[in-house]
């Protein structure tokens, strides 16, 4: 029996293999590309279980123009996602995003927004007075002062990933719903992927786009990537409390962060050093009664009324090596591109990865060099960290 040939393989059929997948035939229409995705209603997906973020108050110089490229793209993504005429709805607010800091990490945050400032990032510098005039729910308790991102803000997940895929589609991708068992390789070359279902296809690249379960994957071509699936829970609040104001996106000194989806209803979660790293997704409203409540009031005594109004859970793919992304060819296994690691930036780093994946499989020139965060530097040992203070 004949096997399916692809050019390109993705390995899972979320926001990372669709955004890599679109770009390619962007680039190349002819490409024979296979999304292939376990679970097609994304039930557990990390996109869709995410906040929808995107921001420029990051410390290293290519993750803030990863994120100025999303913006630029954003501008006119119904337009360029329109398929048949229909143009996705992101529903993309710009409420902006304020990091909060405290004296322990006052100097690294003005860093932070000094290295914003100079690449043009609209962030500035607020007094802890200022942050509470703006927004009086705050206190200045704990609070050195903050970063304020205004074109910072959240969109709906499930509908970016939705427009990339159908995008995809109608761009000539074959979707495919099943799962990958297995990347297969020979004399040191992918030649493809073998399925749940015993069917081998090949391809010249498979993309381990697969999220949480990337390294799963990874471990049936004998790779070891440094990278847990951590389960992190959200919380639905709803408050006494009804502000005039539009709340920003606020992470507070703990790493906890407060989101306002209308009036008086608020997400609120924060990583811990419990949260299990496993493939879980149960809620426990005790986290929050527990820790993130008091801290909560802390920050914003007016929170001191509440009730829960909903939870959810999702995965992390947390690369514990220095937590940013890695991405390109495994230097030991010709034609595996990875797309790993995100550690909860990949939603809003998707735009400018999928072209970046896109330009190495093609040998394209590089319109933004991330090499920085190449396979390479896990074998050398050589972390590349973000800096402390923005792993949200």
């Amino acid at each position: 029996m004949t096997q399916p040939i692809y050019d390109v393989i993705m390995a899972g059929g979320g926001l990372m293999g669709c955004a890599t997948a679109y770009y390619l035939l962007k680039a190349d229409p002819t490409l024979q590309i296979a999304l292939i995705e376990m679970d097609p209603t994304y039930e557990k997906n990390s996109t869709v279980l995410s906040d929808g973020n995107t921001r420029l108050q990051f410390n290293l110089k290519e993750n803030i123009q990863i994120s100025q490229y999303g913006l630029k793209v954003l501008e006119t993504f119904a337009e360029d996602m329109a398929v048949d005429g229909i143009k996705p709805a992101i529903n993309f607010r710009q409420q902006g995003n304020l990091f909060l800091t405290d004296n322990a990490n006052l100097q690294n945050a003005r860093a932070g927004v000094a290295l914003q400032q100079s690449m043009d990032c609209a962030v500035e510098w607020w007094t802890p007075e200022k942050v509470v005039e703006r927004f009086p729910l705050f206190s200045t308790n704990g609070i050195a002062g903050g970063a304020f991102g205004r074109l910072d803000g959240t969109m709906d997940p499930h509908a970016t990933l939705m427009a990339f895929k159908n995008k995809a589609v109608d761009l000539g991708a074959t979707f495919l719903e099943a799962e990958v068992r297995e990347v297969t390789q020979a004399s040191g070359r992918v030649t493809g992927v073998k399925l749940a279902s015993g069917e081998r296809l090949q391809a010249n690249y498979v993309l381990n786009s697969a999220g949480a379960w990337g390294t799963k994957l990874a471990h049936t071509a004998d790779i070891d990537l440094p990278i847990d699936p951590v389960m992190r829970q959200v919380f639905i609040i709803e408050t006494n409390t009804h502000p005039k104001e539009v709340y920003p996106l606020t992470v507070f000194p703990t790493g906890m962060y407060l989101i306002q989806e209308h009036d008086n209803i608020f997400m609120c979660a924060k990583s811990t050093d419990d949260d299990p790293v496993s493939f879980d997704f149960r809620t426990d409203r005790n986290l929050f009664m527990d820790m993130l409540w008091p801290e909560l009031v802390e920050y914003a005594p007016a929170f001191d009324r509440l009730k829960i109004a909903g939870a959810w859970a999702g995965l992390y793919a947390v690369n514990t090596f220095d937590g940013n992304a890695i991405l390109g060819e495994w230097p030991e296994l010709e034609g595996f591109m990875l797309a790993n690691g995100f550690s909860g930036h990949g939603f809003q780093q998707c735009h400018a990865v999928g072209r970046y994946l896109s330009e190495l499989m093609l040998g394209l020139p590089h319109q933004l060099d991330l090499s920085i965060f190449s396979p390479q530097r896990i074998l050398e040992n050589k972390p590349v960290f973000e800096g402390h203070g923005k792993l949200v």
